[in-house]
């Protein structure tokens, strides 16, 4: 429950006592990591006392990596709680794209980590991914390689299948659920399919740059949406250097030829129809990986928890409830549908009922 209520940023008297339960912990240098594709960034998070658990921590698409400051803030939490932590971060995903090589660095990154005595006493490690990082953990916790070395795998706001969110993200469709798979999730009653954010139709374009114009125009429609994406990041702690960033995106976007000028119209201006619009003929057949897909990919045997927004409106809460019907029948899986949180940060208020359920789904990961 401390760490519930840490987490949340809850104030007053709560805080204070939450605070009396955190222990000191060891925070550790930025190293890189080898994988099969290109080194990884990883930073260590140790607990004063010794800890008998490793998770590996994947941020989602952020340009700073181990280095976002939520990720950051969760990854001390937690090793304030006892577990200790290894930040990793795949280079697509720090330039807001999801790939196969990102799901191949996790699953070198669970080899290497299992593979070690300080790490692993049991050969085995936990696995949280968040955001489009939770399917990704997922794809790489079911490799035949890595499995056996898994402990428990948390998708924190995570898809089932790519393919449905981007088409949700552009044209609004999340897909059919049977009213009867909510009873699958705790809270799964609260669960909505809202408007989807501006944000996620952006990346679905940058995702999908190469098959949305010319070739020639592709490289250069990428950089101006990356500058655009940056500036949302930095938009949340830094507003007046947001400001200059938009700006620079629309002026690369300006200096585009057509159609790639109207496509970075319509993410400057958020115009989230018009570029569904544009978007839609290019998901009528969008034929992705499998590796990208949880849905699509060989399931993990190791306990998987799900936990998401009730209301998210970047991955839609019906993936979790798709992924409890595909897992349910391999291992065992446990689903949260919380009201206390957005897309992958828990920062709303919530009765203290809430944050109770969600200190119980907390303590049975923690306790694996």
């Amino acid at each position: 429950m401390a760490l519930i209520v840490r987490v949340a940023k809850q104030e007053g008297i709560l805080a204070r006592g939450a605070r009396l339960f955190a222990g000191e912990i060891h925070e550790g240098p930025i190293i890189a990591l080898p994988t099969r594709h290109a080194p990884m960034d990883t930073r260590l998070y140790r607990p004063a006392k010794p800890a008998r658990r490793t998770a590996i921590l994947v941020p989602g698409l952020h340009m700073d990596g181990v280095r976002e400051e939520r990720l950051v803030g969760l990854a001390r939490e937690l090793a304030a709680a006892g577990l200790q932590v290894l930040t990793v971060a795949p280079p697509d995903l720090a330039r807001y794209h999801v790939t196969a090589d990102s799901a191949d660095q996790l699953e070198d990154a669970i080899a290497w980590a299992a593979a070690r005595q300080e790490l692993a006493p049991d050969g085995r490690v936990g696995v949280m991914g968040i955001s489009f990082a939770g399917g990704l953990a997922l794809v790489a916790a079911g490799r035949p390689a890595v499995r056996e070395r898994v402990a428990f795998v948390l998708s924190f706001g995570g898809h089932a299948d790519l393919a449905r969110v981007l088409r949700y993200l552009c044209l609004g469709e999340a897909g059919q659920v049977d009213a009867r798979a909510s009873a699958l999730a705790t809270g799964g009653e609260h669960i909505r399919v809202p408007r989807p954010h501006d944000y996620g139709g952006v990346v679905t374009l940058l995702n999908l740059a190469a098959r949305a114009v010319p070739a020639p125009q592709a490289a250069p429609l990428e950089a101006a949406i990356t500058v655009f994406l940056e500036a949302s990041s930095i938009d949340r702690l830094d507003p007046p250097r947001a400001v200059a960033h938009f700006a620079r995106a629309r002026q690369l976007g300006e200096a585009l030829p057509e159609p790639a000028r109207t496509l970075m119209r319509q993410v400057s201006e958020r115009d989230v129809a018009g570029l569904g619009k544009s978007l839609a003929p290019l998901l009528a057949d969008l034929d992705l990986p499998p590796a990208l897909s949880p849905e699509s990919s060989p399931p993990p045997t190791a306990p998987v928890f799900l936990l998401h927004g009730a209301d998210d409106s970047v991955v839609p809460a019906s993936e979790m409830l798709f992924l409890v019907r595909r897992l349910q029948a391999t291992t065992k899986v446990r689903a949260f549908a919380s009201e206390l949180i957005t897309h992958a940060e828990a920062n709303r208020g919530a009765a203290l009922g809430e944050m109770w359920r969600l200190a119980g789904f907390w303590r049975d990961l923690l306790a694996l």
